[in-house]
């Protein structure tokens, strides 16, 4: 039996997915699309628990938001892919910088990386955090995203839900000259979420990477220079 030679560039074949009676159709589509990402495949070869780690790898490359010696808290963080980049990119592994993850979820240890298993919203969260950074962070990151039931309109309210929490605990947390990086969907920070991110932080953009699936609303908002809770205090007070 002869075999064609297949080079490392070579385009890989197709993986086609089995039906199951016991497998759904939405089931068997994100199967088969898993199967046939490239960006899967290079996780699992470069040693990332999620391909997600390949968007915050990209957005740091265009923004530089990740420094040595940061103080980091990652939301939502399991399996923890953002975690292990953080952790990289800050030298955590060498004593350089601190990152705090947090998930409902169990989550195993990444190295350099201390977890927190609670709910970012339980009211002690802050300060158990500020315990374990011995500070305020310097960046809060967040890949969360609300679960969907298919309606466009409630989903869309979810998502905008899910960020407002996620950016009043950034303001919370956050040292002055701080930065908030987010996941949102394509008109999901629109009205008084943008207009409080652009009062909160000297710049706010939105980014889609290339890691980010074609065919997906998916969008990712980097907000840097936090001004501050005092600095936002006085301007409230002014406006009264």
């Amino acid at each position: 039996m002869s075999s064609s030679p297949r080079g490392p560039d070579a385009r890989p074949l197709k993986v086609r997915v089995k039906s199951a009676r016991t497998r759904s159709s939405s089931s068997q589509k994100w199967l088969q699309r898993q199967l046939n990402d490239p960006y899967v495949a290079r996780a699992k070869r470069e040693g990332w628990r999620s391909r997600a780690a390949f968007k915050l790898i990209e957005m740091d490359e265009k923004l530089h938001v990740l420094k040595r010696g940061m103080r980091i808290v990652d939301l939502g963080a399991a399996p923890g892919g953002w975690s292990q980049v953080a952790a990289k990119k800050i030298g955590a592994a060498e004593g350089q910088g601190k990152i705090v993850a947090i998930d409902l979820l169990e989550m195993d240890a990444v190295t350099g990386v201390m977890f927190a298993q609670m709910d970012f919203l339980d009211p002690t969260a802050p300060e158990r955090l500020f315990a374990m950074l011995d500070g305020k962070a310097d960046l809060v990151m967040s890949d969360m995203a609300a679960n969907t039931t298919g309606h466009k309109k409630t989903d869309h309210l979810k998502i905008i839900a899910l960020v407002e929490l996620a950016a009043d605990f950034a303001r919370q947390v956050l040292a002055p000259g701080g930065a908030f990086i987010a996941k949102v969907f394509q008109g999901g920070t629109e009205g008084t979420l943008l207009a409080d991110l652009k009062r909160d932080y000297a710049q706010v953009r939105h980014l889609k990477p290339a890691a980010s699936r074609a065919d997906s609303a998916e969008l990712y908002l980097v907000a840097t220079g936090f001004r501050g809770s005092a600095d936002r205090t006085e301007d409230e007070t002014d406006e009264a």
